[in-house]
């Protein structure tokens, strides 16, 4: 066992903060800590991960993947998490970096950790998020019969005052209601029971929701909810969920008694569907992906499906604390 050094015995206050009380980070980081599978992440990972030779040994794993995921819940750039690291004693113990003894990873070494997961050949972001979901099953968080499908708009720079004056050529614009937007488009599916998503899709902004919908089904669904952007998909459904009952809202046409009873219905229906907001604002609002950070839909897909599994395993929290 490593002897603490002073600045670790610093870190962690007891005798040099008296009246130090946890903050809403420690608690978060904390709780984030216990219920995080490491093991099997890093596991995900490690076949791909650089090896000791002759050269600098590489840092940890689970280190660097402690690292990226704080890069996740506090929307920080590589830099910005290295920065974040050195002033922040929470973010410090979390990572398990004693500055007496050792630096903290520079934002290039995290740069090169994630263009590892970010690499096509292996797509590890999904395979992270696909053993996220995997261990949650093993935890009883078992997918039901019922999934809700919806997809929301991750903006991207719309401006042309770069070096080769034009936009990403990946992303693409769309309207919605009134107003256009610039970007691309998550679509996910979720659990009609447990509000946990089962499968993603990142595309275009300017490709339609129904798309996705084969790829968004596991195929056992009873019953399928969205919002009236997948109305009258009843073969795409189909095609991937023979036995689904299609539950998505209805456009309303003129006012009569027969469209306020599609309202009530469209009521009814919403207050499943709505389950699947949830999940985007846990990935939107308090993991800060309303942006994109990163050129191209790669790099950027992988940024979703790893907030995707944190996602889940964060709205999992009391289930897997209990």
């Amino acid at each position: 066992m490593k002897q603490a050094t002073l600045a670790a015995a610093a870190d962690q206050g007891a005798e040099f903060e008296r009246f130090r009380r946890p903050t809403r980070r420690d608690v978060f980081l904390q709780t984030m800590d216990s219920i995080v599978p490491w093991a099997e992440l890093c596991g995900v990972i490690e076949p791909h991960y650089p090896k000791a030779g002759k050269g600098r040994p590489p840092i940890g794993l689970e280190r660097m993947l402690r690292m990226y995921f704080v890069q996740h819940w506090f929307n920080l750039a590589d830099e910005a998490c290295e920065e974040a690291l050195l002033d922040s004693t929470a973010l410090r113990r979390f990572v398990g970096i004693d500055l007496g003894r050792e630096r903290v990873p520079d934002g290039t070494t995290l740069l090169k950790f994630r263009r590892l997961l970010e690499d096509d050949k292996h797509k590890l972001g999904a395979a992270l998020f696909a053993k996220v979901g995997e261990v949650l099953q093993g935890k009883g968080m078992k997918v039901g019969t019922g999934t809700i499908v919806d997809a929301t708009i991750i903006s991207a720079p719309s401006s042309t005052k770069n070096d080769k004056r034009e936009r990403d050529p990946e992303m693409h614009q769309t309207q919605k209601g009134q107003q256009w937007f610039f970007g691309l488009k998550l679509h996910i599916g979720v659990d009609s029971k447990t509000g946990l998503a089962h499968s993603a899709v990142v595309t275009a902004a300017n490709v339609h929701d129904k798309h996705a919908i084969p790829q968004l089904l596991h195929g056992a669904e009873q019953k399928v909810y969205g919002d009236s952007a997948y109305a009258s998909q009843q073969e795409l459904i189909a095609s991937k969920a023979p036995q689904a009952r299609d539950r998505t809202n209805r456009r309303i046409g003129a006012a009569g008694i027969a469209a306020d009873m599609e309202r009530i219905v469209n009521r009814i229906k919403s207050k499943v569907r709505s389950r699947v907001e949830h999940m985007f604002a846990v990935v939107k609002r308090q993991w800060g992906f309303n942006k994109v950070r990163y050129k191209g839909l790669a790099k950027n897909a992988t940024r979703a499906f790893v907030a995707l599994g944190l996602a889940n395993i964060y709205m999992a929290r009391k289930h897997l604390v209990g």
